[in-house]
């Protein structure tokens, strides 16, 4: 490139940040738009896989992305359906077993990546668990099908951000946006998704670094629309409150499902350590688990995949009692043991059914009774869905929203938000945890804002950082601003002290004046006084010294004044944001 190109440009460059004023917060909120519409295409792509692999199973052609593996089960003979689970978990568990052999790298979930890592998913084992994931949800397992569909999203946001050689705290945030278009375009819930991400696995609703999730997350369902369409995902009986004393019934809902929470959890506990104690490799583990979907299945077809499809039959079908009873029964049975044995899936959906039974449970006896007074039994049944939500999540929010996102009734909102609050009270009152706790860690990692205050500068700083020899020329100086999109240049002496740093700014009499003559050296145009941190200096340090100045980034110094990093304001503000901290090494 010539100079007077290289001039031409950085004159642009500078008119456009004068002018929009563009930093590190809005980049991050374009490029969380662009992992948005990344994760939203990963939903179909998945559905895809899943059909093919049930398919290829059950011999039968299944049509539509959102094909209903209980009406497969149903087609089938029992000993049929009993059997495709145990020959899927048996494939998908030994897809495991190889994989573990061909790469040593530990598979990383999404959750432990942003709430406990460093954003770093590592490609070739996640891929491994997602082709396992295909099997064993697609041969029937009772086990949810949004894990490994976040997953996918996630991991694409992990390989863009470590391409585009992202800090960690924005790498943490960028798989965070990919988690929640990931479930925002399954459940067609972009604030749902959001807040899912933001409560669970950020543990804070910060400013931040909600908005970037909920850009992702918005974009992630307008991408997943046209293959899916634009209904809500559940359709619901018209509800209209006829009287203030439904609240009453909501509340019992919110009640049971808040004391059956931490049996939940605790029978997903006990199986993992069943399972656990068991010797064998992991295929004989999966292939249990596996069996016990087949044996359950047998005798009740419904048990069959992650419940979407028994959930929208009780949303909008009156369903005998007795069958709600052993349908919440055998489901139980089946997703522990699914989760307990080691098979790649989630329990978000199987965790709306069960609450959606209770619901159900409560609301068709007294439909019955007050049939002009009351509610239909499906409106109840998806008071319960959010309430149990609520309850086994600890996030009586995200609960709420996204409750509403999935069916769009307004009017079930009041008796939703009685169900939800009561449901995460009573489980807060019985020392119930999320049952995400067992992926993340979350409680254990959670600290005071005021210990991220008192974090070194060296656990944040980005080794290597852009810089110039202070006897370059001017020249050089303009290409190297031309090579990086930053709007200071650190300049360092031979022994890499730092000497100053030139702020883009600083040029541009010389790009706007063809005739003046520049400096000849760069060390000529270097800031002596731009100000900078030291390794051993706190965040509420640095913040305060971002504070005062407009750059996006400082120099970090050792002792002897030798440039070893830099610091950038979006990782310390997203530091003291991001709810749950994490020092990098």
């Amino acid at each position: 490139m010539t100079n007077a190109w290289t001039k031409r440009l950085l004159r642009w460059r500078l008119w456009i940040y004068r002018r929009l004023k563009p930093d590190e917060a809005q980049a991050t909120l374009i490029l969380a738009a662009f992992v948005g519409v990344l994760g939203g295409l990963s939903a179909p792509l998945f559905h895809l896989a899943l059909r093919l692999v049930t398919s290829l199973l059950t011999g039968r052609e299944l049509e539509g992305l959102d094909s209903s593996l209980v009406e497969v089960a149903r087609s089938l003979e029992p000993w049929q359906r009993a059997v495709v689970p145990v020959a899927g978990s048996l494939v998908a568990g030994l897809i495991l077993q190889q994989g573990r052999r061909l790469s040593r790298e530990r598979s990383v979930d999404y959750m432990e990546a942003v709430a406990l890592g460093d954003g770093v998913i590592r490609t070739k084992p996640t891929l491994v668990r997602i082709i396992s994931s295909f099997f064993s949800i697609g041969s029937g397992t009772s086990i949810g099908r949004e894990g490994p569909m976040v997953q996918v999203s996630a991991l694409v946001a992990s390989s863009l951000g470590r391409r585009l050689s992202l800090g960690e705290p924005r790498l943490r945030l960028l798989v965070a946006c990919g988690a929640a278009a990931g479930i925002s375009s399954a459940y067609h819930a972009p604030i749902g998704g959001a807040l899912f991400v933001a409560e669970i696995v950020l543990g804070t609703i910060a400013t931040g670094t909600f908005g970037p999730i909920l850009a992702a997350s918005v974009m992630g369902t307008l991408v997943a629309r046209p293959f899916f369409g634009d209904e809500p995902i559940f359709r619901v009986p018209d509800f209209d409150m006829v009287s203030w004393w439904e609240f009453v019934p909501a509340a019992f809902v919110g009640v049971l499902c808040g004391l059956m929470a931490a049996p939940f959890r605790a029978s997903l506990g006990a199986a993992r350590a069943r399972f656990a104690a068991l010797r064998g490799p992991i295929w004989i583990h999966l292939a249990l688990g596996g069996a016990v979907t087949g044996v359950v299945a047998w005798f009740m077809p419904d048990v069959w995949g992650n419940g979407y499809e028994s959930l929208a039959t009780i949303l909008q079908k009156d369903t005998y009692w007795l069958a709600l009873v052993s349908l919440l029964v055998l489901k139980w049975i089946a997703t522990a043991a699914a989760v307990g044995s080691g098979a790649v899936g989630g329990i978000f959906t199987p965790t709306l059914l069960l609450g959606a039974i209770v619901g159900a449970l409560v609301g068709a006896p007294l439909h019955a009774w007050l049939p002009h007074d009351t509610g239909s039994a499906g409106a109840y049944a998806l008071v319960g869905m959010g309430a149990f939500l609520a309850a086994t999540t600890l996030a009586p929010f995200m609960a709420i929203v996204l409750a509403f996102e999935l069916t769009l009734d307004y009017d079930l909102v009041p008796p939703l938000m009685v169900a939800c609050v009561v449901a995460w009270m009573t489980a807060k009152s019985a020392g119930g945890q999320s049952v995400y706790a067992h992926s993340v860690g979350v409680e254990a990692q959670r600290i005071d804002p005021r210990e991220v205050r008192r974090r070194k500068v060296e656990g944040l700083l980005r080794r290597q950082p852009i810089c110039i020899g202070a006897r370059a020329t001017f020249a050089e100086v303009l290409d190297t601003f031309m090579r990086n999109r930053h709007r200071n240049l650190f300049v360092v002496g031979d022994d890499r002290r730092f000497v100053g740093a030139i702020p883009l700014d600083a040029i541009r009499p010389w790009l706007e004046d063809r005739n003046a003559t520049p400096p000849m050296l760069a060390e000529e145009l270097a800031r002596e006084d731009y100000p900078l941190v030291r390794l051993d200096d706190t965040l509420d340090t640095a913040l305060e010294r971002f504070a005062g100045h407009p750059f996006e980034r400082l120099p970090v110094l050792d002792a002897s004044g030798v440039l070893v990093g830099a610091l950038y304001k979006s990782d310390v503000l997203l530091a003291f944001s991001g709810g749950v901290a994490h020092e990098a090494s």
